[in-house]
């Protein structure tokens, strides 16, 4: 049997998580409704992402870099995108939808690295690493096509003058 190849290991896994694809949940049930735009400046993916709870309130911490941020909801959906390299991306308007959207993103990451670990099983960790990395790449890109909205919500309101 041929040793295959670091895109074609990253391919496998992509087709494995199908409509669980990060981008796919982000185009469906992010960018499909009002956003606010943030700004992430992560170009390449923090490599180390924490959330931490402080007296301040809670904060992402990016490598050595602290975010202050509204809620843990917030935090958790940051620290995705921190972890894949966005520079700039959407956060729903409505706070109520975060903590849902949070937990998809997080399950498929969390799925992501499973598969990565499932389907190049029996190679070197740097070859896994490296699959890891093409697949960011991919959702860096992806991400970046879509795009990260407007900078503030659209407020579509019709007013009557009498």
């Amino acid at each position: 049997m041929a040793m295959e190849t670091v895109h074609s290991v990253a391919v496998r896994v992509k087709m494995a998580l199908g409509e669980e694809w990060i981008p796919a949940i982000y185009r469906q049930h992010v960018l499909a409704d009002r956003t606010r735009r943030y700004a992430l400046n992560c170009p390449t993916g923090a490599r180390r992402v924490e959330i931490l709870h402080t007296l301040l309130g809670i904060e992402v911490k990016l490598d050595g870099r602290r975010i202050l941020v509204p809620d843990l909801a917030v935090a958790r959906y940051l620290a995705v995108f921190a972890r894949i390299g966005a520079e700039a991306i959407a956060i729903p308007y409505d706070i109520t939808r975060i903590s849902r959207v949070a937990d998809w993103l997080e399950q498929s990451w969390q799925r992501l690295l499973l598969l990565v670990e499932h389907h190049a099983g029996g190679r070197s960790p740097y070859f896994q690493a490296r699959v890891r990395s093409c697949l960011q790449r991919w959702m860096r890109e992806e991400l970046q096509a879509l795009g990260a909205g407007a900078p503030y919500p659209s407020f579509e309101r019709t007013t009557r003058r009498r």
